[in-house]
């Protein structure tokens, strides 16, 4: 495969208690996660199957209960939990993930917060490597 299709996701918003600081944890706040995966998409192309590639609608709600669910401390952890979701459907090969905070607890006017993360799927073979 010398190159790959994206399917993108920008700007899913939900309610999270993710922070450092008490009032984050209990008060909560909104995130929101830009999704960027990276995958063939010839064979859904083919079979107009969406059997075929990754079902958006799903892999939202999936990120979604991410986000709503346990508390981390960084949105840098939250957004390697959300790569770990996506890089949960094998076809995906890379995924890039940005969450933003926009009511980070930043003592100054600012318009967002946001981390980035960039993941390649890992060969799980040596056989992976060279075919």
């Amino acid at each position: 495969m010398d190159f790959l299709d994206e399917i993108v996701l920008t700007g899913l918003t939900v309610f999270g208690h993710h922070g450092v600081y008490p009032h984050e944890r209990e008060n909560g706040q909104e995130f929101t996660v830009d999704l960027r995966l990276r995958l063939s998409l010839e064979q859904a192309a083919a079979s107009d199957d969406v059997t075929d590639t990754v079902d958006y609608g799903e892999l939202a709600q999936r990120v979604a209960a991410v986000v709503a669910g346990e508390p981390v401390n960084l949105i840098e952890t939250l957004a390697e939990r959300i790569a770990d979701v996506a890089l949960g459907d094998r076809r995906v090969q890379q995924v890039t993930v940005t969450v933003h905070k926009p009511q980070a607890p930043i003592a100054l006017t600012f318009g967002d917060v946001a981390v980035t993360v960039h993941r390649t799927r890992a060969p799980e073979s040596l056989e992976d490597i060279t075919t």
